[in-house]
């Protein structure tokens, strides 16, 4: 179960989730203007993908995706977010979510809520996908030597 508690369940949530109800969000916790430093601008990168193939289990690179990064400190608490493409205002919106939680902020129970609906979402799109391939399944057999 994922937990918006969690600082690293939040991170994947806060990616998941839709721009522009992040920027909502950080809409609402700016309004009472909290003291906000930003310690990284969000600005488009380029990240190397990293996957572990099934057979003998070995990292590699699998190639470069577009993210966008961000962290900010709000109120004295650090937030940190890290969108896919380039998306400078999600990124910064998604830092912002991130120290209002981290530090309790009265909207945190709001906050959480919705990622929490994020990730139910992402969960049954997940399902859903993998019904859907499922009966694509093929499965190997390993010949061996008979002697």
């Amino acid at each position: 179960m994922v937990d918006p508690h969690d600082r690293s369940d939040r991170f994947e949530l806060v990616a998941a989730c839709e721009g522009a109800t992040l920027a909502r969000f950080a809409d609402d916790v700016l309004e009472d203007d909290p003291p906000l430093s930003v310690r990284q601008d969000p600005k488009p990168q380029l990240l190397m993908q990293r996957v572990v193939e099934p057979v003998e289990r070995r990292p590699f690179n699998l190639g470069e995706v577009v993210v966008t990064p961000a962290e900010v400190t709000l109120d004295g608490h650090r937030g940190f977010a890290m969108v896919p493409g380039k998306a400078e205002r999600a990124a910064l919106s998604g830092a912002i979510v991130d120290a209002a939680v981290a530090g309790g902020h009265p909207l945190t129970e709001d906050i959480v809520a919705e990622l929490r609906r994020v990730a139910d979402r992402h969960e049954r799109e997940r399902a859903r996908a993998w019904a859907e391939s499922k009966h694509t399944t093929v499965d190997f057999e390993t010949m061996e030597d008979e002697e």
